[in-house]
């Protein structure tokens, strides 16, 4: 007996909890070190068996938000690009911090 051909489900995770765990890898790594949007999948699918495919859009998405809120940057070989031009392969890395006007 053939079984179906594997359908993803979809995976009930929020934008907050999307948000959240690109925060906190990106966090991890500082900002001289990038992050892979695929890591923040497979952490929220419970790792590479999980159905983490299904959750890339989701966190390119998400991504795209705290890049315009300046919390990370998205990069694209290495350089910055803007949320609305991601395309293709990406990476992420916390925004660098701002200079302190006080100093």
């Amino acid at each position: 007996m053939s079984q179906p051909p594997f359908d993803h489900p979809r995976v009930p995770i929020g934008d907050a909890a999307i948000r959240d765990e690109i925060l906190r890898q990106t966090a991890h790594r500082g900002p001289q070190r990038s992050i892979c949007p695929s890591e923040v999948a497979r952490a929220l699918a419970g790792g590479e068996d999980g159905p983490w495919r299904p959750l890339m859009t989701p966190v390119r998405r998400a991504a795209a938000v705290l890049a315009r809120d300046g919390r990370i940057e998205i990069l694209r070989k290495g350089k910055p690009v803007d949320p609305e031009a991601m395309r293709g392969v990406v990476r992420l890395r916390a925004a660098a911090a701002a200079p302190d006007p006080e100093a």
